[in-house]
């Protein structure tokens, strides 16, 4: 079920992370997410935690182990913590009653499935715990599931450390496979042994009044033996409160004392029976109308009067159990033997279609559920059951009425809770799937909407397109000094006139996607193309020092790149024309359809004039340019004095190359 999965992916996020579960889950090719009563293939959940060794580097044994205790905790987080609690007193009776818990587990999850036309059904392990005298325990695990069996120590681990106080080993003993009706099954022996854990207080003051108790507990006894009843609960009262120096839990002795009216006081429980059964046969089978009794041979010898209505055969003394049932848990073949070995398990049987009536025949065949006590004295087995139904539906299916089951069987009041359960759990199923819906679409919604934010940021500066999204008008920006730089395609004109458009715009789009490229590498800022023109800036719209060195490197790369794109006239190379200016300029959004981030100011056409009176493959500064980039290790020719349309004569230089940095480092090259 997804709750394993689920599972297994919060113990990744939590403890290693969601980069690490995005990597694992990929390379085990499985979904991000899981629903919790959706069935899935148990490859995915092998699959997970085989990717988990590899990409931890950890071996399997600790990865289901360390699974195993996570579990356990989720489980409680999810809900279960009352009912795993609640399965016993010990340890020895909690891994008693798993079964049972999977029982009931396995009757709501089908409940929900069947209630979804799914047809898979819960297969869950099945445990046995025997007790050794050393107080030690073997605990026997089948499973379909091969390889899974080290979770069972984390899981029984962690259940004894929160629920008991205690630390326990366990260790595999045996391993085996056998074969039962369903298959082979692997069978794992563990053995269990217990240590009780103390605090510090408890340590000391359980070391220091061992021995005291000791003796004061036989004072009590003796002095109980010979007292009354009154005096006893006196002395037990007085001492009780002056002479034990620990928690009343050390009192053992003391704690087990019950009286039977003035009977002989007793140290622990100790049942009476009558001497002779009072109940006649006929009421016995009426008030337990699903029972069975069998023998060594599978002899039936009583049953209780409606499994005698609905399978007649049983009305027949002597027929074999085996011909009219077949066990459906646990998987062990029909067998007094095998029965007695799981006496303490929760035994389903099924009735047999082909001895079932005729008017049975058609209709899903009748389940009981219940619990096997073996009575020494009559050799036989009793098989206490009630019909395992979930709901209404299943109810009238086999043309049943809660009249055929006994006023003081729970399953009444079970299939009738079932039934408000059913829709609690099918709405809430639905509400997961719908809010998995939601998950992947909010998904989607965001990955859309990282592209249009990527797609806006490459048109507007990025705290000018937050202003803009954000509705707040954006304020113009007074740069006190910035380098300027355009470009243009040497004898584009012409080139347009002997050829198609597309083969101008292939042309262009390959310039300037190497231009774009450059922009990134040099940290500069792309302001617009018009045509063949291309115009960049340094030091807006964020302010830096190194405005000027930026775009001078820039240029050189813009030289080296458009060596790589052929004109489609002569398939030679193209040409461009480069001029860079720097000085101060006003820069702002314009208009509100299409806003674009403009530059104002002489300083932007004095770098225009730079790029327009330029020379074919050559960088051309102004004099502020040049100013700026004199001392940081730049070659720089003078070109003189020029005469610049709308501006007069005006000194000019070349930017010849960079000193220090090579042709990859200004391209941007590994």
């Amino acid at each position: 079920y997804g709750f394993i999965n689920t599972c297994l992916k919060s113990l990744v996020v939590e403890k290693y992370g969601e980069e690490t579960w995005e990597k694992l889950r990929l390379q085990a090719g499985v979904q991000d997410s899981f629903l919790t009563f959706e069935v899935y293939k148990d490859e995915i959940t092998m699959q997970l935690v085989d990717k988990a060794c590899k990409i931890l580097g950890v071996p399997a044994d600790m990865v289901l182990r360390e699974f195993g205790e996570y579990f356990f905790e989720f489980c409680k987080r999810s809900g279960y913590d009352h009912m795993l609690r609640t399965l016993g007193g010990n340890l020895y009776e909690f891994i008693e009653n798993l079964d049972a818990l999977h029982s009931y587990l396995a009757l709501s999850y089908q409940a929900i499935l069947f209630s979804f036309v799914f047809p898979q059904e819960m297969n869950a392990p099945s445990f046995r715990v025997e007790k050794n005298e050393d107080g030690s325990m073997h605990l026997h695990y089948y499973s379909d599931r091969r390889g899974l069996c080290h979770i069972v120590p984390g899981i029984i681990g962690a259940a004894a450390l929160d629920f008991f106080n205690i630390e326990i080993s366990m260790e595999i003993v045996n391993q085996t496979e056998e074969e039962e009706r369903t298959g082979k099954k692997e069978h794992i022996v563990f053995l269990v042994t217990q240590t009780p854990v103390f605090s510090y207080k408890e340590r000391n003051e359980f070391s220091s009044s061992s021995q005291y108790l000791a003796d004061s507990e036989k004072q009590v006894e003796n002095q109980l033996n010979k007292e009354d009843l009154e005096k006893a609960k006196n002395t037990f009262r007085d001492r009780g409160s002056s002479v034990c120096p620990v928690k009343k839990s050390h009192w053992k002795t003391i704690r087990g004392i019950i009286t039977l009216g003035k009977g002989k006081l007793l140290r622990g429980f100790d049942p009476v029976y009558p001497k002779s059964l009072w109940i006649d046969t006929k009421t016995f089978c009426n008030g337990l109308p699903f029972h069975m009794v069998f023998d060594k041979e599978l002899r039936v010898k009583q049953a209780g009067v409606s499994i005698q209505k609905i399978v007649p055969g049983l009305q027949t003394t002597g027929i074999c159990l085996d011909h009219y049932f077949s066990i459906v848990h646990p998987e062990v073949p029909f067998t007094i033997s095998s029965i007695q070995k799981f006496i303490n398990s929760q035994f389903v049987f099924q009735t047999r279609r082909e001895m079932m009536p005729e008017s049975w025949k058609q209709r899903p065949m009748l389940e009981l559920r219940g619990q096997m006590i073996w009575m020494e004295s009559l050799q036989c087995m009793l098989y206490l059951c009630s019909p395992l139904l979930r709901t209404l539906h299943e109810l009238e299916e086999r043309q049943m009425h809660i009249a055929d089951i006994a006023p003081h069987d729970v399953t009444r009041d079970l299939i009738l809770l079932n039934q408000q359960r059913l829709a609690e759990m099918e709405l809430s199923n639905q509400l997961e799937r719908k809010k998995e819906e939601l998950r992947i679409l909010s998904k989607h919604l965001e990955e859309e909407k990282k592209k249009t934010e990527a797609l806006l940021y490459a048109m507007l500066p990025q705290h000018v397109a937050n202003q803009l999204k954000e509705g707040k008008r954006v304020e113009a920006g007074e740069f006190k000094e910035c380098t300027i730089l355009f470009s243009d395609v040497v004898t584009f004109t012409s080139i347009c006139a002997q050829c198609e458009p597309i083969q101008i715009v292939l042309m262009l789009n390959s310039m300037y996607l190497r231009f774009d490229r450059l922009t990134t590498v040099h940290d500069v800022y792309k302001v617009e193309t018009i045509g063949d023109a291309y115009m960049v800036v340094g030091g807006v719209p964020v302010p830096v020092p190194t405005h000027a060195e930026r775009v001078a490197n820039f240029a050189l790369g813009m030289i080296i790149a458009a060596k790589g794109v052929q004109n489609p006239v002569s398939g030679n190379p193209i040409q461009i024309r480069v001029g860079i200016h720097t000085g101060p300029v006003l820069a702002g959004v314009v208009g509100e359809k299409m806003p674009r981030y403009c530059l104002f100011g002489d300083t932007v056409n004095i770098a225009s004039r730079m790029e327009s009176h330029g020379v074919p493959s050559k960088i051309h500064l102004s004099s502020s340019a040049y100013q700026c980039l004199k001392y940081k290790n730049f070659e720089m020719t003078e070109r003189g004095e020029i005469e610049v349309k709308g501006k007069g004569k005006m000194q000019t230089y070349f930017l010849v190359r960079n000193k220090t940095a090579t042709e990859n480092e200004i391209m941007g090259r590994p």
